[in-house]
């Protein structure tokens, strides 16, 4: 197959840990031709949707691990799959990027996950859809309401809605001397609307990582948990990675999302699991595929490979 990888910068991987890169090496593994581009090089042009993409050869080393041949322009169509794989944010340029992925999927072309899914599915409101999961939650621009919700439950998570790696998640107390500073941070002065959850003392047994591939779930999570005086298990914060098995509550969220995700165009998701609550449903470049096979051998882009290609028959 000709796969098309849509990514950040090639350069800017860390391929020991990098999920986009653990699903290249299982495709070129399997006889796959590996295309890669950016954002930029997605194009509408004579009503046909481009992609400015050069075909990658894994080298196999570190640093130099590819070979980048000259780029060309190809209409989406002519891959076999596009794989959307460029990191949070989702500004504005992550929205028109669906929207050209989008036009391409009406061309003919197969993206993966459906570009009109990840732009529907905001990852931090996504947990919302399912409240029988969910902790406590505001959404809201307001202080009134943010105070509100602080004084009922008295230590909460405030966070953007398009963050990645625990950008700009504050935990603030009803006591906190900050307060007023933190709320005014994090909501622009009342200009972004933001995330209220009810904190999670369960967070120091880690954030879990459940992975959904074509509905079903990869056997194993990735715990995320934080390094000591921090409240975020997120990798990029500083967390550390501990495989385990589901738990029988991870289980029951992946049975009831799991299928509805899958019927939308979402091929991989990546949920966060805190204790029991389902705190976010990642639909853009959900990661974690590396730290779970070196921990447990299972080969979580080998499942991946073979979802996407039953999606392709």
């Amino acid at each position: 197959m000709k796969l098309a990888f849509v990514v950040d910068p090639l350069d800017s991987f860390k391929i020991y840990k990098d999920t986009t890169f653990a699903i290249m090496r299982e495709a070129a593994a399997r006889g796959h031709r590996l295309f890669a581009m950016e954002q930029e090089d997605l194009a509408l042009r004579r009503g046909t949707v481009y992609g400015n993409a050069s075909r990658i050869h894994l080298t196999g080393r570190k640093p130099g691990w590819y070979r980048r041949e000259k780029a060309a322009a190809k209409p989406l169509k002519d891959f076999d799959a596009v794989l959307m794989r460029k990191d949070p944010p989702f500004d504005m340029e992550y929205v028109y990027s669906t929207y050209l992925l989008e036009m391409g999927e009406a061309q003919g072309a197969r993206v993966i996950n459906r570009p009109g899914a990840i732009r529907d599915w905001n990852e931090k409101l996504g947990a919302v859809r399912f409240p029988q999961f969910a902790p406590p939650t505001v959404v809201t621009r307001r202080e009134a309401l943010i105070r509100e919700f602080l004084a009922e439950h008295r230590d909460v998570i405030l966070k953007p809605l398009d963050g990645m790696g625990g950008a700009s998640v504050f935990r603030v107390r009803r006591d906190d001397p900050n307060v007023n500073v933190i709320i005014e941070t994090v909501t622009h002065y009342g200009r972004r609307t933001i995330m209220a959850q009810r904190y999670l003392p369960e967070i120091r047994d880690g954030d879990k990582r459940v992975l959904v591939i074509g509905g079903r779930p990869v056997p194993h999570c990735l715990a995320r948990i934080p390094k000591p005086g921090e409240t975020r298990g997120n990798l990029a914060a500083g967390g550390t990675g501990v495989a385990r098995a589901l738990t029988k509550r991870d289980r029951e969220i992946v049975a009831k999302l799991g299928p509805v995700l899958h019927k939308e165009g979402l091929l991989l998701v990546g949920l966060d699991v805190i204790g029991d609550y389902l705190t976010e449903v990642n639909v853009t470049s959900p990661t974690c595929f590396q730290e779970i096979t070196e921990q447990t051998g299972f080969n979580v882009s080998g499942m991946f490979l073979d979802a996407l290609q039953q999606a392709l028959r």
